[in-house]
């Protein structure tokens, strides 16, 4: 994959993979090496996660059409080698989050796929992206599902730092959908609500106790969105930079360990 031409983006925009049943297979055992490579390289390049995810579905019997993506993956590794996360020593200790959810996301169960990711100051510590365990019947539910668990890496979060002496309340979890947030807030919607698993609805009781605290915010700011669909160049530009990814050569990053030494 080297004399390969890069690419800007690690998966077509817009774009959904399948089963493809009707697909040319390809070895299974080096498709899952692929993965694995890949998914090691998702704990400093969240900006890979979605697509890496995704592909995962498709190991035990990978086609063509899934091997095509994965090496698009490689090709958009060959231009942005030099980025990752960057973790500044001066960032203030505040813990937020961002969550977000594509409804139907998945081609062959019609689960929705959902997305968060958690910030301490302006750096990143935790991300993930991950299909649902249940069909969501309606977009409301499968963002109310995506804010649960959103919240229950919050509590895990919390808990952690309460080892270290710091104490949380009211953290901000900042989502794109005003229904689900009325839905956390009010328990009188019974309609939209009624199809929803009760082991969901404790997200209500960390509103009511004051433990988090949830914001509406613009799809444009929405950072989360990274974790639950394939999106445009500028798009993924701009989420990155609001990620802390930054790129840097081999030679700027030892000059700042230089720097830091001195």
């Amino acid at each position: 994959m080297k004399s390969s031409d890069p690419v800007d983006t690690p998966m077509v925009e817009k774009s959904k993979l399948d089963e493809d049943i009707q697909g040319k297979a390809v070895d299974p055992t080096h498709y899952q090496g692929m993965i694995s490579t890949l998914m090691y390289l998702t704990t400093s390049r969240p900006d890979l996660t979605f697509v890496v995810c995704m592909c995962a579905w498709y190991q035990a019997k990978p086609t063509e059409k899934h091997l095509h993506v994965v090496k698009r993956i490689f090709k958009y590794l060959g231009g942005t080698i030099n980025r990752g996360l960057w973790y500044l020593k001066d960032s203030s200790i505040a813990l937020t989050a961002y969550a977000d959810a594509d409804h139907e996301g998945c081609q062959d169960t019609r689960r929705s796929t959902s997305g968060s990711m958690q910030l301490l100051g302006d750096v990143l510590v935790s991300w993930s992206s991950e299909r649902q365990k249940s069909t969501a019947i309606s977009s409301t539910k499968a963002e109310y599902i995506a804010m649960s668990g959103c919240c229950a890496q919050i509590l895990w979060m919390r808990s952690q730092l309460t080892n270290y002496g710091l104490g949380f309340n009211k953290i901000p979890i900042y989502y794109d959908n005003k229904s689900a947030i009325a839905l956390c807030c009010n328990n009188i919607q019974h309609s939209r609500s009624k199809h929803i698993d009760i082991r969901f609805h404790f997200i209500k009781e960390q509103v009511e106790n004051g433990v988090v605290e949830l914001y509406f915010v613009n799809m444009e700011y929405q950072l989360a969105g990274i974790f639950t669909k394939a999106l445009c160049r500028e798009r993924i530009e701009f989420l990155i930079n609001k990620l802390g990814m930054r790129s840097f050569t081999p030679e700027t990053l030892k000059q700042l360990a230089d720097e830091a030494e001195e």
